[in-house]
């Protein structure tokens, strides 16, 4: 199910330009309305509930409603932000609830080089193979049809 913004916690990242979850969004769906500095999904039927947005909030201002099937028997999926990790805690709808602590990422922000250390160049998307080919699969060439 789509995310959404509880207005009441949003404070649109302290007024700048870009919010988080405008940042991280990857199909470019949270936007800023500017007259009331609040975050909101422009397009809730194309959200992917890739739970980037709820993740990065800084306010916890972002949530994501869930199924028919699975929230109203009790269940239950809310992250807690710290500033080293997140602490995932998940309610069953039997009552029983675990906890997962993940850190929130393993690179400094910036430092991920774009092509994956795989420099691509000129040439590489006219290849028949994928860009990352041989290297990715762990092999010293990848056979073809005329091999």
């Amino acid at each position: 199910m789509p995310s959404y913004v509880i207005t009441e916690k949003c404070d649109g990242c302290k007024g700048q330009d870009k919010t988080a979850c405008m940042y991280i969004c990857p199909n470019d769906l949270m936007v800023l309305d500017t007259e009331r500095m609040k975050a909101y999904n422009r397009e809730p039927a194309m959200c992917w509930e890739c739970y980037n947005c709820v993740k990065i909030c800084p306010q916890q201002a972002i949530d994501v409603r869930g199924y028919a099937d699975f929230m109203p028997l009790g269940a239950s999926v809310v992250p807690l932000r710290g500033s080293e990790d997140i602490m995932w805690t998940v309610k069953f709808r039997d009552g029983n609830v675990k906890r997962f602590k993940f850190p929130i990422r393993t690179t400094g922000e910036g430092s991920a080089p774009p092509d994956g250390g795989f420099g691509f160049g000129p040439g590489t998307l006219d290849d028949q193979l994928l860009a990352t080919e041989p290297a990715s699969l762990k092999a010293d060439k990848l056979w073809t049809l005329g091999d």
